[in-house]
């Protein structure tokens, strides 16, 4: 989807062509998304460091809810303070930044001598990991052509699940090669210090933002990039239309929360933005992402085979994430939530189920239960997880979508840090079926709160989803 004056334009717009310039915006992408994939490696990371770390540190099921959740707290704070900071400081700056605290972050956890430290330096992750989740996806949105801005911003999210990915198996070899040695966690983390020096390198090549550019009125800069990532003719053509946007945009105020407040529809979708962030946090698909050997262990694996097990969801959440981005402009977003949600609330209820029929010591237990996660991290990532951010980052209008974006991720970290922060200490309480019996109660809720209250966005421009939800109307289609 574009904005109106792009939108208008699209037509008398020069067709995209094959080049050298379309190699360079490839380049750009995948410098930038490195920040995803560093994002995607820290949050995983965890998974498979958690034991051999707590048995060195001496923590608890809530200490290490603690060593997980900071990251994700500070990854709360991050997400808000990136969006500022790039929009007062620049797309490009922000994203260096961002690869030096990773790198600073990186260096005190693996020397960490104890539970205070780790935090801290996870509390450096965490901001690092919160701005890249804002920042990354508007540099590349606003790099894009429109043609392809979908797939473009979209590889984000593939980069993210295969940070995860890479950390399983990195966690996964060194694990088992070198699991003997005292502090093999501290090398599963000090691998996290290549992609963020590569970020940190690639990030000076490439260049600023040219949406950026042009809001800061530095229109012949915005012209010269544009022509190292467009043919001449549609660079020109496109800076035409950036100013334009950028006039109209001046013109309409940003709105701060006191004028949201006064407008009860603007409320409305600030709510169903907030309820779809939470909703696809309290799936629990982190607490497999971040906790998954544990929960394997607990189903009867041992603990290298968990490690290893421990691939198959990664797998399949990228193996997803291909499907999502394929589907993104062919099926309906509501259609997507619902089937996401009554897919991953059945596999719950089957965990649940399994792991209360299937004894400790049944030779059965730990595949039905693998399995089973590995079909809920597939209906996840394949209907929940893309469509949930497209869907955030087209529902609120142009004025206050800095706003709804920021309060909406803000409470979507917030829950996937509860939810870190509580998840073993639940397990250890409940047991697997308790907490998966939880989830489900939890995610029927939420496929009810989608069917009732949320409205569709697929194949509208931005300017007609801005009007109806402006005045209510996107309510009664």
């Amino acid at each position: 989807m574009s904005s109106g004056t792009s939108h208008d334009h699209a037509s008398t717009l020069p067709p995209l062509t094959a080049g050298p310039h379309r190699k360079r915006l490839g380049f750009v992408a995948l410098i930038a998304t490195f920040g995803g994939l560093l994002f995607g490696y820290d949050t995983g990371v965890i998974n498979g460091a958690l034991i051999p770390m707590s048995e060195e540190l001496g923590l608890s099921s809530f200490t290490e809810g603690i060593a997980t959740s900071s990251l994700i707290f500070a990854a709360a704070v991050g997400a808000m303070l990136g969006g500022r900071l790039s929009d007062g400081w620049g797309r490009r700056k922000t994203i260096i930044l961002l690869a030096v605290l990773f790198f600073v972050g990186t260096v005190v956890v693996v020397v960490t001598p104890g539970l205070w430290v780790l935090v801290a330096g996870r509390i450096l992750l965490g901001l690092a990991v919160g701005g890249a989740s804002t920042v990354v996806p508007v540099f590349l949105a606003e790099l894009a052509p429109y043609e392809i801005r979908g797939s473009l911003a979209g590889r984000n999210e593939l980069m993210i699940v295969t940070g995860q990915l890479v950390a399983f198996v990195v966690n996964a070899i060194i694990g088992n090669l070198f699991g003997h040695i005292d502090g093999v966690w501290r090398i599963m983390f000090a691998i996290c210090a290549i992609p963020a020096i590569a970020l940190f390198i690639g990030m000076l090549r490439v260049p600023e933002s040219p949406r950026w550019l042009v809001d800061k009125g530095r229109h012949g800069e915005a012209l010269a990039v544009l022509k190292t990532v467009r043919s001449a003719e549609r660079a020109e053509a496109e800076i035409g239309d950036l100013e334009q946007v950028v006039a109209v945009e001046d013109s309409r105020q940003q709105l701060g929360w006191r004028a949201v407040f006064s407008n009860k529809n603007l409320v409305k979708i600030l709510l169903i933005g907030i309820g779809i962030g939470v909703a696809q946090q309290l799936t629990g698909i982190n607490s497999i992402m971040y906790f998954g050997q544990t929960v394997l262990i607990e189903s009867g694996f041992d603990r290298s085979a968990a490690l290893i097990a421990n691939v198959a969801p990664g797998v399949i959440a990228v193996i997803g994430a291909f499907i999502a981005l394929a589907m993104m402009d062919r099926v309906d977003r509501r259609k997507t939530f619902i089937i996401g949600l009554t897919l991953t609330t059945t596999c719950h209820l089957l965990i649940g189920l399994a792991s209360m029929l299937l004894p400790d010591g049944n030779p059965m237990r730990p595949w039905v239960i693998l399995f089973l996660v590995v079909a809920f991290v597939g209906s996840m990532q394949t209907f929940l997880n893309v469509a949930v951010w497209v869907y955030l980052s087209e529902i609120f209008p142009l004025h206050m979508r800095g706003f709804g974006m920021g309060v909406a991720v803000f409470v979507l970290w917030v829950t996937n840090g509860f939810l870190s922060l509580y998840f073993l200490s639940l397990v250890d309480a409940v047991g697997i079926n308790g907490t998966f019996f939880l989830f489900a109660i939890v995610g029927a809720l939420a496929l009810a709160f989608v069917w009732r209250f949320v409205p569709e966005t697929r194949g509208r421009t931005l300017e007609a989803l801005e009007e109806d939800v402006t005045t209510g109307a996107i309510y009664l289609r």
